[in-house]
């Protein structure tokens, strides 16, 4: 995912975006996911001289990857999309008096209950061994980097500083996950979001083969397993849950039953169901390619 949280900081990606070609590229690339140079000339019924330069923009603008493969008739270029989403912040990201943040490691949930294939690690090394659950409860798991399970949950408490007079009005939660295991099925999951034991919504990631390294992820990292996630914002409102701007359910803020004595309980899990069960992996620091656990904040208004 793209996230712009400064809007000047997408110069280059909103000229790239002011193209119909382009943003049929974009789209054709969305459907295909893997097209050539000579594919996409012919299914946009131009040149393949005259795409060059779009190409080019997209690529600058990181909209897109060109990678080299051999083919039938010698080498090809082949086109990609990298990201899977752009969210735009329009408003001042400086953190208003009528809002707190926090960052929680991966490493520091409260309460798990998993079913191998997992594991659990720091940037260094990994944390007992793999597949087995009992780990998961070692002391150096608050310095996890990066956990992984086939089915069951981990669960989270986020810190809730609300005052008496203080009513929650927006909870945001960013993290980087991807839905499956490193090392598991070739199918992706369904993960399932709540707070309080309130369903938040279901969402899952197509399913790609490991193609490049995670920016963050250490050396001794196996290569084939998962090396990066999805960034994804998840946004429980005043009208509905969302999910990196897409109405993922209607549950509300005010459905979480939060005051200044409640507690505030994320908790990730993956269903143990045949169809759907391929796990999930969730990076934090040293891991993937964002260098963050989980982020919350709480914005509020007075009673």
């Amino acid at each position: 995912m793209i996230h712009l949280k400064d809007i000047r900081e997408g110069t280059k990606i909103f000229k790239a975006l002011g193209s119909a070609v382009r943003l049929e590229i974009l789209s054709l690339l969305s459907e295909y996911q893997y097209l050539n140079m000579n594919d996409l000339a012919e299914l946009l019924k131009i040149s393949k001289g005259a795409l060059t330069s779009h190409i080019r923009m997209l690529q600058e603008a990181n909209l897109i990857d060109v990678t080299t493969a051999m083919g039938k008739k010698g080498i090809q270029k082949i086109c990609s999309l990298p990201h899977e989403s752009l969210v735009v912040d329009l408003s001042n990201d400086t953190i208003p008096e009528s809002m707190y943040e926090i960052e929680l490691d991966v490493g520091l949930f409260f309460d798990f209950k998993i079913n191998p294939i997992c594991g659990i690690a720091t940037i260094e090394h990994l944390i007992g061994s793999y597949d087995d659950p009992r780990f998961f409860a070692h002391p150096d798991r608050i310095n996890a980097g990066i956990l992984w399970f086939a089915s069951g949950y981990v669960e989270y408490r986020i810190p809730n500083f609300l005052k008496s007079n203080q009513k929650p009005e927006e909870l945001i939660l960013s993290f980087e996950i991807k839905a499956e295991a490193p090392k598991g099925s070739d199918r992706a999951s369904d993960i399932l979001f709540s707070i309080n034991d309130i369903p938040l919504g279901t969402w899952s990631n197509p399913v790609e083969p490991v193609t490049q390294k995670g920016l963050l992820t250490p050396t001794w990292w196996e290569p084939t397993w998962s090396q990066c996630g999805f960034m994804k914002i998840l946004s429980i409102r005043e009208n509905g849950t969302f999910m990196d701007g897409l109405q993922l359910s209607k549950t509300t803020i005010h459905d979480l039953g939060i005051t200044s004595t409640s507690d505030i309980c994320f908790r990730i899990s993956v269903p143990n169901n045949s169809e759907t069960t391929g796990g999930l992996t969730l990076f934090g620091k040293g891991f993937g390619n964002y260098n963050q656990g989980i982020k919350a904040k709480l914005k509020w208004h007075p009673l």
